[in-house]
């Protein structure tokens, strides 16, 4: 418990701060570094980015960034998408969602680095018109890619709004927490509902950390410069990918197999 509580200050800092990337690294860092076995570290994962989304979310929410029209449309969308991610990643092998997942990540990664080159003008703007069927599809691409890989999905929210979408980079962040806050928290409850396995003490330690970590991170995003922004989530998404990358190659695949 007491090794948790750095560790989720790491994750609720990323969250809080660029809008993902918490799950990426909570999943690794829980299996590879408190020892806990993949599929108590998924139901884990949950837990502690669903708490650290709707702390720095809630604060996104007072300074007016998210978007609620489109969560309104992308949320359950997404829940619904995850559910059938779920069942497809049962038909294939552990090494083979991994080496999906390594593209999935750069090519995130690739895109965010080269919004960040876009003015502040564009960055701060106001939240765009509801595109209804635009929000539909890209929360259930996200929602089926999220529950497919098995990680929170702030990651691929935030360039979906930002880059899909033309969301200013700010409000992609707010409305990415809300977003991903409340798929965490179906997907937990399907979890939970499972009889999944749960490490209470970690997840107590982690938690409390994300959510120190994710205040932290919403207050520090708020003087960075948006391109800073987007560069810190570019080079966070792309040294996940590397990571999956060399896990693979070192590793013969995930823990367990």
């Amino acid at each position: 418990m007491v090794a948790a509580v750095p560790l989720g200050l790491a994750i609720g800092f990323s969250l809080g701060a660029v809008g993902g990337g918490g799950a990426v690294l909570a999943v690794p860092l829980l299996v590879y570094v408190l020892g806990e076995d993949v599929h108590t570290a998924t139901t884990t994962s949950l837990a502690v980015v669903a708490a650290a989304a709707l702390t720095a979310g809630a604060a996104q929410a007072r300074r007016a960034r998210v978007c609620w029209p489109q969560v309104a449309l992308f949320a359950p969308a997404a829940v619904g998408g995850a559910v059938a991610g779920t069942f497809a990643n049962k038909a294939v092998s552990g090494t083979a969602v991994l080496l999906a997942f390594v593209p999935v990540l750069l090519a995130a990664a690739a895109m965010m680095w080269r919004r960040a080159g876009e003015s502040s003008e564009v960055a701060e703007g106001t939240c765009p018109a509801l595109d209804a069927r635009r929000t539909l599809a890209a929360g259930a691409l996200i929602g089926a890619l999220t529950g497919f890989f098995g990680v929170g999905g702030g990651f691929l929210v935030v360039p979906a709004l930002a880059l899909g979408m033309r969301f200013p980079l700010r409000r992609a962040i707010g409305t990415s927490l809300v977003i991903v806050a409340l798929v965490s928290l179906a997907a937990l409850a399907a979890h939970v509902w499972r009889s999944a396995e749960l490490d209470t003490g970690v997840t107590l330690g982690m938690a409390g950390g994300c959510v120190v970590g994710a205040v932290i991170g919403t207050r520090l995003g708020e003087r960075l410069p948006q391109a800073t922004l987007a560069h810190a989530f570019a080079l966070l998404v792309a040294v996940a990918g590397v990571y999956v990358l060399l896990a693979i190659v070192l590793a013969g695949g995930p823990p367990g197999t």
